[in-house]
């Protein structure tokens, strides 16, 4: 179960010591998965892998020519049945692999494996080799097979996979692997047995169940993309106000346990023309406008106050979409700085007055030993005073664009702008080409 869960993990999500890249095999591009599994434990990890991308929303396919008559195995195959998971005879299997399958999972041989095989299990093989040129990415379960455990693909005729996902321990005949993906799952081994066999294995990021080893993936930065999927955003669906329908959207990121949805990108240029930009948290909109704090004494400061306008850039990447929002910038009341200050936590109190922001500073040690200074200075849990050069700007709204990502980059963004209409201002919306 555990190196099945593996095998679907590094299949689903893909991640580089903790650093996400993405997904490698997305269910959007990548939906059709054939499992190719053999009558032994590596046929096991195939069958529940496939089990697992059924529910992260691939639409997997089994071949299963020998049935292993164990309790555990039938198991495994009354819960893909329950799930509706079609079984495919090798007979059913069609010439060309590409045109019905995006993945095929090489389940039918592990590191037990030692050159001895039935006729259907070569047969297999011979489907998948004579077609590796033209069929979907492969991905082998812990030895591509058709390998020798130690030695790698001697006779040069076994799998040539795309992606390995070694299971406990990478086996040595990996070290000839040299498709682009190679991940080690099951961060089941104990202690012991990793202290008695002197294993080096690499530390799991966060709840994953798999970690890149090897070679870094190269990532051809020209190829990233992402054919977004979303519902329709049409006219006639949006709120005539633009602070509802950003209290509709804000929400729905909240919801969905996007991290840090106030996060917005804040965007200011000074008298000079020269641009700059920086992420900053939101703590306050309403129809007044969108409401941020920082150093009076910053370069986003200085800058507003040459020239008090600013952009706002809202990305919640989980739901396809983004906000921009344009306007005038003024300082809030000093009451409602102070009122602020007073409810963040004592020591990000203490920061903002140790912090001189953008300023040349020695060293991070000089922050640290001031820091704690002040920690015990505040002690007594007296009132930490308020730095007089920080507080609030709020950004009064005169254009907002709403953008959601579709499918062929065919998105949509509506964007809403003020006008008098019969002496009451109102919200003017627009399509914009995407």
């Amino acid at each position: 179960e555990l190196a099945g869960l593996s095998v679907a993990t590094a299949i689903a999500e893909v991640c580089y010591g903790g650093i996400d890249f993405g997904q490698v095999y997305k269910p959007s591009e990548y939906n059709r998965v054939l499992a190719i599994c053999g009558p032994g434990n590596n046929g096991g990890d195939g069958l529940v892998a496939a089990r697992h991308l059924f529910h992260f929303g691939y639409k997997p396919f089994i071949c299963y020519p020998k049935r292993t008559p164990k309790p555990l195995y039938s198991g495994l195959v009354t819960q893909l049945e329950s799930l509706s998971v079609p079984f495919l005879s090798v007979e059913d299997l069609p010439a060309d692999l590409s045109k019905e399958f995006d993945i095929v999972v090489d389940a039918m041989f592990g590191f037990s494996f030692h050159g001895n095989y039935s006729i259907y299990c070569s047969l297999l093989i011979s489907i998948v080799v004579i077609l590796r040129k033209r069929t979907p990415a492969v991905v082998s379960v812990d030895i591509p097979s058709g390998w020798h455990v130690e030695e790698g693909d001697v006779n040069g005729g076994g799998m040539k996979p795309d992606m390995l996902v070694s299971l406990t321990a990478p086996k040595l005949g990996a070290k000839n692997f040299s498709g682009a993906h190679h991940f080690l799952g099951g961060r089941f081994v104990p202690p012991a047995i990793v202290d008695k066999y002197k294993l080096h294995l690499p530390p799991y990021p966060g709840t994953s169940m798999c970690v890149r080893i090897g070679k870094p993936a190269h990532i051809d930065i020209s190829a990233l993309r992402e054919n977004y999927i979303s519902p329709e955003f049409l006219e006639e669906q949006v709120a005539a106000d633009p602070f509802v329908q950003f209290r509709r959207w804000f929400d729905e990121a909240v919801e969905a346990g996007l991290k840090e949805p106030n996060a917005m990108g804040l965007s200011t240029v000074g008298k000079d023309g020269k641009p700059s930009s920086r992420m900053v948290l939101l703590k306050g909109f309403d129809q007044d406008g969108f409401v941020w704090y920082t150093n009076y004494e910053s370069q986003k400061a200085h800058q507003l106050s040459e020239n008090p306008r600013a952009s706002l850039l809202f990305y919640w990447d989980g739901l396809n979409r983004q906000v921009r929002v344009e306007g005038s910038v003024q300082k809030v009341s000093e009451e409602e700085s102070e009122q602020y200050f007073h409810s963040r936590p004592r020591g990000s109190q203490i920061g903002a007055i140790v912090s001189k922001q953008s300023s040349v500073i020695p060293g991070r040690q000089v922050l640290y030993e001031e820091h704690k200074e002040l920690q015990e200075k505040f002690s007594d849990g007296s009132v930490i005073p308020k730095p007089i050069n920080w507080g609030g700007y709020r950004l009064r709204p005169e254009l907002f664009e709403f953008w959601q990502g579709q499918q062929s980059r065919l998105h949509d963004r509506l964007q809403y702008t003020p006008e008098e209409v019969k002496g009451t201002r109102v919200w003017k919306i627009v399509r914009l080409a995407p």
